[in-house]
């Protein structure tokens, strides 16, 4: 069946928005994939406004690419509702969505995989966490952050005893991680399945790579491909498609790292849905391996195609790999 047969092929409904802190870079990212989509398919664009799925899917002529960032989006939810309700979608499933999310389990699981990753600990109450014990484990200079959030919500950088006391007082009571502060190089690498894309690097005007500097215009240099020695690119991408397989990732991902001046590669984190935004790192790193926006949206969405096609009647473990 010819895929850009509209007649044929199922209708692709993009689900974006959601209630959390990162639903207008959700909203966003939802229109530039319909835009592209709707090149070549049949396209339903829906804002979701509330963490359950529309009462009018069907798993007959639909197949749902879910755009929403962080929670109910990529913590694994969302994934579970549409396997309940036999939709096939774009992306992780449930259990490698919901890894990926919580990102101390995700470095845990990398680790053992043989990745090397940033040094943290991970807390919930900040009054548990003792200053001097912290400072001692793993330096002076620390990165904290939600466990569950993406796009650097909530993203505080600190030196000293002073700086660290002064940023535990205005957490809540919620899922943290406190990280060893790597100084290098940010770079970032996307994936489709098993195939590593180009290697970005992100160079934030004001040192620090948070959310204004992700989706303000002009507060970040991006290097595009970075100027890497081949033997460090090939670590990189072997890096990446290693967390992506121990984690279970599915369709496509992007995998973050940190490069120390002496070359070693230090894991952050893999996101399983990336933004597909104007100023995102996924569509950068296609770029670099020949593929255009257009096209790049076609690959993210053409594997769940593919199992909905393969899928007719016979039943499908949801929780497969």
């Amino acid at each position: 069946m010819a895929m850009n047969d509209r007649a044929e092929s199922p209708e692709i409904v993009i689900l974006s928005g959601g209630a959390g802190p990162e639903r207008e870079v959700s909203l966003a990212s939802g229109r530039c994939l319909a835009d592209s989509l709707s090149l070549q398919f049949s396209v339903r664009l829906i804002d979701l406004v509330e963490n359950r799925l529309p009462a009018d899917l069907s798993a007959v002529n639909q197949v749902v690419f879910p755009i929403i960032h962080g929670e109910f989006g990529e913590d694994g939810e969302l994934q579970a509702l549409l396997c309940e309700a036999g939709l096939e979608f774009a992306g992780s499933q449930e259990e490698a969505s919901r890894l990926c999310m919580r990102k101390d389990e995700a470095k845990q699981v990398v680790s053992g995989a043989g990745v090397r990753v940033c040094p943290g600990i991970s807390f919930n109450d900040p009054r548990d966490c003792k200053v001097d014990e912290v400072i001692d484990r793993l330096g002076a200079d620390l990165v904290i952050k939600p466990v569950d959030q993406g796009s650097s919500v909530s993203l505080f950088i600190t030196s000293g005893v002073s700086e660290l006391q002064r940023a535990l007082l205005k957490l809540p009571t919620g899922k943290w991680l406190i990280e060893k502060r790597i100084f290098g190089r940010e770079i970032t690498v996307g994936l489709l399945g098993d195939h590593p894309l180009g290697i970005v690097e992100v160079i934030p005007v004001g040192g620090v790579y948070d959310f204004h500097s992700k989706y303000s215009p002009g507060s970040t240099e991006y290097r595009y491909p970075a100027v890497l020695e081949s033997e460090i690119e090939y670590e990189v991408k072997s890096r990446a498609l290693l967390a992506f397989e121990a984690c279970g990732c599915r369709d496509f991902a992007r995998v973050d790292f940190i490069l120390c001046e002496d070359g070693n590669v230090h894991f952050l984190e893999i996101n399983t849905l990336p933004g597909l935004t104007s100023t995102s790192l996924l569509p950068k790193s296609a770029l670099v391996a020949g593929y255009d926006f257009n096209l790049l949206c076609r690959k993210l969405v053409s594997p769940a195609i593919a199992r909905f096609l393969e899928k007719g009647t016979r039943h499908t473990n949801c929780h497969a790999a």
